[in-house]
C-alpha cells in the first residue's frame, strides 16, 4: 500500500513538472541567448502599460525617462515582440520588452529604456517588429543615447 502511495505522489510531482515545462515553453526562445519574447503580434489585448498619472516619483526624475514611456505607449506591439538583454525575464518573470513598461521597472533600466527608444526609432524608420528584434539581438539599440530621445510629434 505505501508503495502504492509514492507511486501515485511520484505521478503528481511528474506532471506537475510536466506541466510547468509546458506552461513556460511558450515564453522560452529557442536560443537560450536570447531573453524571452513573443515572435508576433498579440491576438488579444495586451496589459496596460504604467498609466502616466503613476509615473511620478524617486523613478522618474529625468525626462528622458518619461520619454522612453511615452515611447512605449506609442509601440506597444512591437515592444511585446521583443527580448528585454536586461534579462528581467530570468530575474522577474518577464514575457517581453513590454512587461517591463507595465510597470516601474523600465524606468530605472536603462537597458530597458534604450531597447524601448530603438524599437520606437526603428519603427518610424518602417522597420518591422522581426526586423527590430535582428538589430536588438545584435546589440543595435547600445548605440541609444538615453539623453538625446526624443519623440516624434
Amino acid at each position: 500500500m505505501a508503495n502504492a502511495v509514492q507511486a501515485w505522489r511520484g505521478m503528481g510531482l511528474l506532471l506537475t513538472a510536466a506541466l510547468a515545462v509546458a506552461a513556460s515553453a511558450q515564453w522560452t526562445p529557442a536560443d537560450p541567448a536570447i531573453p524571452a519574447f513573443h515572435k508576433a503580434a498579440a491576438t488579444g489585448a495586451l496589459p496596460a502599460l504604467l498609466p502616466d498619472s503613476e509615473r511620478t516619483g524617486p523613478y522618474f526624475t529625468h525626462s528622458y525617462q518619461h520619454t522612453a514611456y511615452r515611447m512605449a505607449d506609442a509601440v506597444p506591439q512591437v515592444l511585446y515582440q521583443q527580448p528585454c538583454y536586461c534579462w528581467c525575464s530570468k530575474a522577474m518573470g518577464h514575457k517581453s520588452l513590454h512587461s517591463c513598461f507595465e510597470g516601474s521597472h523600465g524606468a530605472v533600466c536603462a537597458t530597458c529604456m534604450k531597447e524601448a527608444a530603438y524599437a520606437y526609432q526603428q519603427t518610424r524608420l518602417g522597420k518591422t517588429p522581426a526586423e527590430i528584434r535582428t538589430g536588438i539581438v545584435n546589440g543595435e539599440w547600445n548605440t541609444v543615447d538615453l539623453r538625446e530621445i526624443k519623440l516624434d510629434e
